[in-house]
């Protein structure tokens, strides 16, 4: 087989944090948004000639066109559900609406029609987009790779033709072809799409590959043991298709009884019209005491003291930086009872940074000596650690000299030659040094604390030690805090990394519950096994790797500034600024929601329990129904906007954890 020193590889150029291109279904292409839309618009131009008193026959037509566009998917398939002999709350809101026309009040029916409609046309948007996510993360895969021939020639060939057995050559800067194991060759692969590590990983002889992962600037021969379709990509895509398709339901608090109430409802209504009638009643006065029944009996009260706090909520999370996709996520979010936290990109910031510097004793060289000569031989690398490397320098101000005689041993590191010396930087364990006791300790001392370790040497002596690390969040010691006190235990550190940085980490943040080297389906199965323990689990995450388990977990909430579209698409809420703090506060602005849905429930039932009583006791007035009905509707909906002001934000989060 050839030897890597043959091959003469390209810098990669790849992205270090890999992602599958946006596919986006547009919004109109969707029907549900279509209808919504139209029955939105004509809504619009019928209101006001309604409220100016203009002639019947301008609005009404109008109105007419919005009960058609956005009642008529609904209605038709809540009378498919209907014929399964399930009554949904759908149904009852085009039948409520169909009433309120009948008795005068179109606009109220209208209105009605509109709001479901939208909101049916937003969980479609929703679907579709997640959709469009996981299948743009199968191009993380490449559509050819390189596989050799017995007789030592090679062949490019579809990467899903690819057969365990088969060898393939991975060039510099390609993605890996096929999960595999390599059989020849060093080099540095970045697998934070797989693991979240945020450093790349050197490669030999002997170690494991994941299709989809970036190769460095060697080149490796790798023996395919996975077929294509069994590659952890491949199994990424079908965890979150999984996972959303068998997700309980999402179901806002009052729809848990939808069932029960509609049939009753439906009955009642019958009940008040045929029993009068069979008494001999007039037929225009059984209708009209059956639909007035029917108006201030509807959930119409019900529904809107569930969303107003809710969307308050929403609205104001979103000027704080976190965008919930729906009031169902909002509510579900002041639900949850344990909370599982990504590594890198999570409660770090995603990006290494120089954190030690470490000269040697006798090397003549402090620590801004020994970073500018570090950086001085790194800068024509395109290695993530020399970046950190030459932006620590730059960070100080430091002159770096002229290198030449550049060279780069992949998975071992660079050399240069700088004012007449060699000047040698890279893996400790590749590095060959004349005298390295002193810098072992060094070395040590670095990687007991989590951090990466890398080797200075000046003509073959150790000069030095530059720790390297993932920088801690400001704010993930105070979250992670937060969060103990709103679930009651301390949130649980899900990771691909490896375990000796992962519990240095999670010791600094208070976490001491730490899985780390896990694979996406590790993940998984961990959030799994407390969903059937009865837990609900909110998982924060931000990478690839990340967004099965943010798929399978009650709630999920993806980092935006560094997530992947699948990510972002597959979780519930997206914290926009970066700002990990949030997290506690919308969770607890949530638990002060649902306490404001309750209250608003009890109102609203107050005021249909007396309005029905009312109107089957006595006669009630059918202005003073209608005055019934929607003044309770104002009452509630005030109640829940008062989570619109700034002081519901700053508050929640002390009266929740108290």
């Amino acid at each position: 087989m050839p030897s890597v020193l043959d091959q003469r590889p390209a810098p990669a150029t790849a992205s270090p944090r890999p992602t599958p291109p946006r596919r986006r279904t547009r919004i109109l292409a969707l029907p549900e948004a279509r209808w919504a839309l139209a029955a939105l618009v004509l809504f619009l131009l019928a209101l006001p000639l309604d409220l100016l008193s203009a002639p019947a026959w301008l609005w009404a037509p109008l109105y007419a066109a919005v009960y058609i566009t956005g009642g008529w998917e609904p209605g038709w398939e809540g009378l498919k559900a209907l014929k399964d002999k399930t009554l949904d709350v759908d149904l009852l809101m085009v039948v409520a609406a169909l009433g309120a026309a009948a008795i005068g009040q179109v606009l109220d029916g209208a209105l009605l029609i509109v709001i479901f409609a939208t909101s049916g046309a937003l969980e479609a948007v929703a679907t579709a987009r997640t959709a469009d996510s996981v299948r743009g993360l199968l191009d993380l895969a490449p559509s050819t790779a390189t596989r050799l021939l017995p007789d030592g020639g090679e062949e490019s060939v579809p990467a899903d033709t690819l057969t365990v057995g088969d060898t393939i050559l991975v060039r510099a800067g390609e993605r890996v072809g096929a999960d595999g194991q390599v059989l020849d060759g060093n080099s540095d692969i970045d697998q934070a799409t797989i693991t979240g590590e945020p450093l790349p990983v050197a490669k030999q002889a002997g170690d494991e590959v994941f299709a989809g992962t970036v190769n460095g600037t060697g080149a490796l021969w790798v023996r395919v043991e996975r077929d294509p379709a069994d590659s952890v990509i491949a199994r990424i895509v079908k965890m979150v298709e999984e996972a959303s398709e068998t997700k309980a339901p999402t179901q806002l608090f009052i729809e848990k009884v939808e069932q029960r109430y509609s049939i009753g409802m439906v009955l009642a209504t019958l009940a008040v019209f045929a029993i009068p009638l069979a008494f001999g009643d007039e037929l225009q006065s059984a209708l009209l005491r059956a639909m007035t029944f029917m108006i201030v009996a509807s959930p119409c009260a019900v529904v809107l003291a569930t969303m107003p706090p809710l969307l308050s909520a929403i609205a104001n999370a979103g000027r704080h930086g976190v965008l919930a996709k729906s009031a169902v996520v909002m509510e579900r979010l002041g639900q949850v009872d344990i909370v599982a936290l990504d590594k890198t990109g999570t409660l770090t910031e995603g990006t290494p940074r120089v954190t030690d510097l470490c000269p040697q004793p006798g090397s003549g060289l402090g620590q801004g000596g020994l970073l500018a000569l570090a950086a001085a031989t790194e800068h024509p690398s395109e290695h993530p650690l020399a970046r950190a490397v030459v932006q620590a320098a730059r960070e100080r101000g430091l002159v770096l000299a002229e290198a030449t005689g550049f060279t780069s041993a992949p998975g071992a590191g660079v050399a240069a030659t700088i004012d007449g010396r060699t000047v040698q930087v890279g893996s400790p364990a590749r590095l060959t040094a004349t005298d390295h006791s002193e810098a072992g300790t060094a070395v040590q001392a670095l990687e007991e604390q989590g951090r990466t370790a890398v080797l200075v040497l000046l003509d073959g002596v150790p000069a030095g030690v530059l720790g390297i690390a993932d920088r801690l969040r400001p704010d993930a010691k105070a979250t992670v805090a937060a969060l103990t006190a709103l679930t009651g235990r301390a949130p649980v550190l899900l990771t691909g990394d490896n375990e000796r940085a992962a519990r240095h980490l999670a010791a600094e943040v208070g976490i001491t519950d730490v899985r780390a080297g896990l694979l996406p389906q590790d993940k998984v199965a961990a959030v799994q096994g407390w969903e059937a323990e009865g837990r609900r689990v909110l998982v924060v995450g931000d990478g690839i790797n990340d967004a099965p388990a943010l798929a399978s977990a009650h709630t999920g909430i993806a980092m935006g500034k560094a997530g992947s579209d699948l990510a972002l698409e597959t979780a519930d809420a997206v914290v926009v600024r970066d700002e990990l703090a949030t997290i506690p506060a919308v969770v607890a602005l949530s638990r002060r929601a649902r306490r404001l849905v309750v209250q608003n429930l009890v109102i609203a039932g107050i005021f249909i329990t007396a309005l029905v009583a009312w109107d089957l006791i006595g006669t009630l007035p059918l202005p003073l129904g209608v005055a019934g009905h929607e003044g309770s509707t104002v009452i509630v909906g005030l109640n829940g906007l008062r989570l619109l002001r700034e002081h519901a934000w700053t508050n929640s989060l002390g009266k929740d954890t108290a």
